[in-house]
């Protein structure tokens, strides 16, 4: 058993947004070999990539508020609020709010290798 404080690890910065920064807390480096845990901060303003993948994630909005943008139409989601995303499907989360926004996300291990998708 892993136990760790998820503020601990340390904040990598998104490639291609401002604003945005990813703690990988739980991972295959941690011997976890189907899901990784990822801690995301996003600044008021600021984004993920608008982006599609293969894999389907959860992700649980911990403090904050944001809108949700997915091809067909944008939702908005606040703290206590969890959203799945599933694969293929093209999305953004935006914060729309005037504090930091953190979620939660979910994603799966590849397993071959041993890499979590998106890392």
């Amino acid at each position: 058993m892993i136990i760790k404080n998820a503020m601990s690890v340390v904040p990598q910065k998104v490639e291609g947004v401002e604003g945005t920064e990813v703690r990988w807390v739980i991972d295959g480096n941690d011997g976890a070999p189907t899901f990784a845990m990822r801690i995301f901060d996003i600044q008021p303003g600021g984004y993920t990539p608008l982006h599609t993948h293969d894999w389907e994630h959860e992700v649980y909005v911990l403090e904050g508020e944001c809108e949700v943008t997915s091809a067909e139409d944008s939702k908005r989601a606040k703290a206590g609020d969890a959203v799945f995303v599933p694969g293929g499907e093209l999305h953004q989360f935006r914060n729309t709010g005037g504090t930091l926004l953190r979620v939660m996300c979910l994603v799966p291990i590849v397993q071959s290798g041993g890499a979590a998708c998106g890392k």
